[in-house]
C-alpha cells in the first residue's frame, strides 16, 4: 500500500471521528427532551390501566355482593330482604373499597329473589367516574307437594 493510500485512510478516519464527536456535541440534551415529551403519555397509560383494573374489581365485588344477598335470602328459613341487603353491605365493606357509594336492593316474591348492587368505581384518575351495576337472581326454596300417582 502506498503512502498516499495511508494518508487518505488517515484523513478519512479523522473525518469520521470529527463527524461522530460533532454529532454527539450537537445531540447533547436530546434525551431529557425526549423523556419530557414521552413521560406524560407513559403516566397516562399507567394510570388508565390501573383504572380499568379497578373497574373490573368493582364489577366483581358488586356481583359477589349480589350473590351473597341472594344466597342468604333465597333459603327456606332465610333472612328478610333487608337483612340480605345488610349482608351484602358487610361483604362490600370488607373488600377493600373498590366499590364506593354503593346501594343494594333485594326483592323477593314467592318464586324468585333478585339482588342488584350499584355503585361507583374508586377513581384513580381525577374526573373519571364509572358506575357499576350487577344483578343476581335465584329461585326461592319452598316445599312443593307432588301429585299422588
Amino acid at each position: 500500500m502506498g503512502q498516499r493510500a495511508v494518508v487518505r485512510i488517515r484523513r478519512a478516519m479523522v473525518a469520521v471521528r470529527r463527524r461522530l464527536t460533532h454529532d454527539r456535541v450537537r445531540d447533547r440534551g436530546a434525551t431529557p427532551v425526549e423523556l419530557a415529551i414521552a413521560f406524560p403519555a407513559i403516566l397516562i397509560l399507567t394510570f388508565a390501566s390501573i383504572q380499568v383494573g379497578a373497574w373490573f374489581l368493582a364489577r366483581a365485588v358488586a356481583l359477589n355482593a349480589a350473590q351473597v344477598a341472594v344466597s342468604s335470602t333465597r333459603t327456606l328459613n332465610g333472612v328478610s330482604p333487608e337483612a340480605g341487603e345488610g349482608q351484602a353491605g358487610e361483604f362490600i365493606a370488607g373488600t377493600g373499597g373498590w366499590l364506593v357509594g354503593w346501594d343494594v336492593e333485594v326483592s323477593r316474591d314467592d318464586e324468585q329473589v333478585t339482588a342488584t348492587v350499584t355503585g361507583n368505581v374508586v377513581s384513580v384518575i381525577p374526573g373519571i367516574g364509572w358506575t357499576v351495576s350487577q344483578t343476581a337472581r335465584g329461585p326461592v326454596e319452598r316445599f312443593v307437594e307432588e301429585d299422588a300417582p
